[in-house]
């Protein structure tokens, strides 16, 4: 199995910009970025949705959408993406039309990532209602029904407990057949495990190659009940990457905030350390049952740095 790698852009949620920088010069930073992954050779180009940094701050986020819609034009090859679009803030049918429209913008080279959401700063700071994690995962369950309805159907009548649509009509439904692929982030093992095994074309976990491994099992028994053939879903994983001259030099300059993405001991698993190290951890990764690994990246030097050294 070969292993694609693809790239997190840094759009401000993890503070790559601070307070009061020039935001035309930030903005220019995830282009260079975009542009080295597409020359380069990178899979896909994934952007986080969010509307306030993580923790909150008054540093620059860029939102999601507009992002991937201006990429779509400054890139030429790679894929775009989003981990992941988070449910809540759009009504489905809506954003099946946005997600049509980037389709055909891009000449069909959309994927498009969703989630139940979790960040409650953003429900609060702009007016959603946060619930219960049951509650956003029905939510979810609901609103992948309904994309995939506004992308393959004529007439969409839609009468669920959250969202309804009456005889939508989405034309143009995008490029790519028999729909854009439908990516579903997350490794909760009872519900959003299922909802992925029954709606998506690719998953999204992020943990440790052990960790993956056993999220893997499940889903693959998810897929059994539901009658799924389990190789029909892209298994996608999300990691850091720190280059250093020593292995300890490179986990010094872990970020702080890290924990809040990544769970366990990013450290020993993350694309930390010397490139003896790295390329074991690809290994690792690769063993586990990834097929697209997504790596992020601050700077296009660093991009390149990485494409010299572990794909070629």
């Amino acid at each position: 199995m070969s292993l694609d790698f693809s790239v997190f852009l840094p759009t401000g949620f993890a503070q790559e910009f601070t307070a009061g920088a020039d935001p035309a010069a930030a903005y220019r930073q995830i282009t260079d970025v975009a542009q080295a992954a597409d020359e380069l050779g990178f899979h896909t180009l994934y952007v986080p949705d969010h509307l306030h940094t993580i923790p909150p701050s008054q540093g620059l986020l860029f939102e999601a959408w507009s992002v991937i819609a201006a990429l779509a034009r400054d890139t030429h090859r790679v894929r775009l993406g989003q981990l992941v679009t988070a449910n809540s803030y759009r009504n489905p049918a809506l954003q099946a039309k946005i997600a049509s429209t980037i389709d055909v913008i891009s000449n069909g080279r959309l994927t498009f990532g969703i989630g139940s959401g979790w960040y409650e700063p953003d429900y609060l700071g702009y007016g959603y209602d946060f619930g219960t994690a049951g509650d956003r995962l029905r939510r979810l369950d609901e609103a992948v029904q309904v994309i995939r309805a506004f992308w393959t159907e004529d007439e969409v009548t839609f009468n669920g407990k959250y969202y309804r649509t009456a005889g939508g009509i989405n034309q143009p439904k995008g490029i790519q057949q028999p729909h854009i692929p439908l990516l579903i982030a997350g490794g909760g093992e009872k519900v959003t495990l299922r909802i992925a095994a029954q709606y998506a074309d690719a998953c999204n976990i992020i943990e440790s190659p052990e960790m993956l491994e056993h999220k893997y099992d499940i889903l693959r028994k998810h897929c059994a009940d539901v009658g799924r053939d389990y190789s029909t879903i892209r298994r996608t994983a999300t990691t850091a990457y720190i280059l250093g001259t020593t292995d300890e030099e490179a986990r010094s300059h872990i970020p702080p905030g890290s924990a809040f993405a990544y769970p366990g001991n990013l450290a020993s698993y993350g694309l930390i350390g010397t490139p003896e190290t790295i390329h074991q951890r690809i290994a690792a990764y690769e063993a586990a049952g990834v097929q697209e690994l997504v790596i992020g990246f601050r700077h296009a030097p660093h991009l390149t740095q990485f494409a010299a050294e572990f794909m070629n």
